[in-house]
């Protein structure tokens, strides 16, 4: 079915598979020792195809033993006519070292003949109850981020924020603040997750409890089923003068936090800081001319003495920050230093 088209898998979707080739072997394993698997789960589409909702994991497996499977984000990567070389099978040992051409005729008869049950969600059914048990078919992998489960699920809802939030991750300015970012960060699509961070508090701050992943899946459902209004060419045209004047003022050091010593920024990532500058930013962003060199300098000094001050450097450190109270307190201090140098 998925060879054929029948069977659709989103790219953002297909993102999520991780088992390693340990797992996806011992599945192998399981098919041909014909045990019971769970079912797969799929949604009806109009043109009489299906849309994968849950079953990423077993699918993709048995389409890189086919050598049926394109996942560049693994390592290694996997490209298509690459075949799965069976490992640390446990039962039946003697099919390590295997793939699908080595097997007996017997063996890759059986394999497809194998059996999974399917179960179908009709075309008709609602679209939201349709995104909520992708969501809850998804959430209980511990090795997917929220971000990368919120790409997936959302598009069920609508397509058109989270390819605005994916859009604006790779602009070059927010790829220069965001510079210190892990690669493991990346990977895990948290820098699509700072885009989202940006657009919730600025737009929803009020609404914010204690819980952040909660938090910006709602925001992300409400816009993406317009239940939150977000003008999408005002909101990129904030977003990226933001990242323009972060960039032409501290560059890479935007969200970083002060040296041991505190006399100096040190090369590094922290989310307090990000919230705390993007938003405070806000409150004299139409004040601020990009192309003012003199501008620029002084956004530069006034950030980097907020970032060195005491007071700031206690309200960024340390746990139990990630409440209303705090962020309010951290984007406070940036929006004052910042009145201040621009009145």
């Amino acid at each position: 079915m998925a060879d054929g088209g029948e069977l659709n898998i989103s790219p953002d979707y297909q993102r999520l598979f991780r088992w390693s080739e340990a797992q996806r072997s011992r599945f192998i394993e399981s098919l041909l020792l014909e045990m019971p698997v769970p079912p797969i789960y799929v949604i009806e589409q109009d043109e009489g195809t299906y849309q994968l909702i849950d079953g990423l994991q077993r699918i993709s497996s048995y389409l890189h033993l086919r050598g049926k499977l394109e996942a560049s984000h693994l390592d290694p990567p996997v490209k298509k006519g690459d075949m799965l070389q069976l490992v640390d099978c446990d039962i039946v040992s003697e099919l390590n070292g295997m793939t699908f051409d080595d097997f007996p005729t017997a063996l890759q008869i059986r394999l497809k003949r194998a059996f999974i049950r399917m179960e179908v969600v009709k075309k008709e059914t609602d679209p939201t109850f349709k995104y909520h048990m992708f969501k809850r078919l998804n959430t209980g992998g511990d090795t997917l981020s929220s971000q990368q489960v919120r790409n997936a699920t959302i598009r069920l809802l609508d397509a058109k924020f989270p390819d605005f939030v994916i859009e604006l991750s790779k602009t070059g300015p927010f790829e220069e603040c965001t510079t210190y970012l892990t690669q493991e960060r990346k990977l895990s699509a948290f820098d699509q997750e700072l885009v989202v961070r940006f657009f919730a508090f600025k737009n929803r701050r009020h609404l914010f409890k204690h819980d952040v992943a909660d938090f910006l899946t709602q925001y992300m459902e409400d816009v993406a089923s317009e239940k939150q209004p977000f003008n999408y060419e005002m909101e990129k045209e904030v977003f990226e003068k933001t990242f323009a004047a972060l960039c032409a003022s501290l560059g890479e050091y935007a969200f970083s936090f002060a040296n041991r010593a505190k006399t100096n920024l040190s090369a590094g990532f922290s989310i307090y800081h990000y919230e705390a500058v993007t938003i405070g930013l806000q409150a004299v962003l139409d004040r601020i001319d990009i192309q003012n060199p003199e501008q620029i300098a002084l956004l530069e000094q006034a950030l980097k003495q907020a970032k060195l001050d005491p007071g700031f450097i206690t309200s960024t450190t340390g746990g139990g920050k990630n409440s209303p109270g705090p962020l309010t307190q951290r984007i406070e201090f940036i929006a004052t230093r910042l009145i201040d140098a621009f009145p």
